[in-house]
């Protein structure tokens, strides 16, 4: 399962989630294709917020928490198979992690102690190069060990033939 944040205003407009720059570097990060990215068998795209929560000063405003509240825990509850849940952004990892006053740099940097289960993700977006800059050990270390997993979790699932 992907746990993103809330589309933004293309993505609302499209209704495809993660079709833009941000889409191409996350699916580069977890390495699969286009095609086994959408195959909603193979991964659940489940935001905190299904419509565009407007812009602010700095950018797209966070989800509104009643989104969530109102219905993911039940949603995620009927969810019984989840392999791998990958969860995008502060906004996500606030909730996945009962809000809490922890970084996300932090939360991304404890991804040894929630792999194989979850692991946290800075969001993808172009405006993040600074951040990818000041970590290099994300893609360093963290990348392939989300690939190797990706690809065990695909394969076990009957939808990679070789890894």
């Amino acid at each position: 399962m992907i746990a993103g944040q809330a589309p933004g205003s293309r993505t609302h407009a499209k209704g495809i989630p993660f079709d833009d720059p941000s889409g191409d570097r996350l699916r580069d990060w977890l390495g699969v294709e286009r095609d086994t990215f959408y195959d909603s068998a193979a991964f659940a795209i489940v935001p905190m917020a299904f419509c565009f929560p407007g812009s602010g000063k700095s950018g797209d405003l966070p989800p509104p928490p009643i989104c969530a509240n109102l219905w993911r825990d039940a949603l995620l509850s009927r969810m019984q198979n989840l392999q791998l849940t990958i969860i995008v952004g502060q906004y996500a990892a606030a909730w996945h992690f009962s809000g809490g006053k922890e970084t996300l740099t932090n939360r991304v940097l404890r991804w040894r102690e929630t792999l194989p289960k979850s692991v946290t993700l800075p969001h993808p977006s172009p405006r993040n190069r600074m951040w990818l800059t000041r970590n290099p050990w994300f893609e360093r270390d963290l990348i392939p060990q989300l690939q190797a997993r990706v690809v065990a979790v695909l394969k076990a699932g009957g939808r990679v033939s070789n890894p």
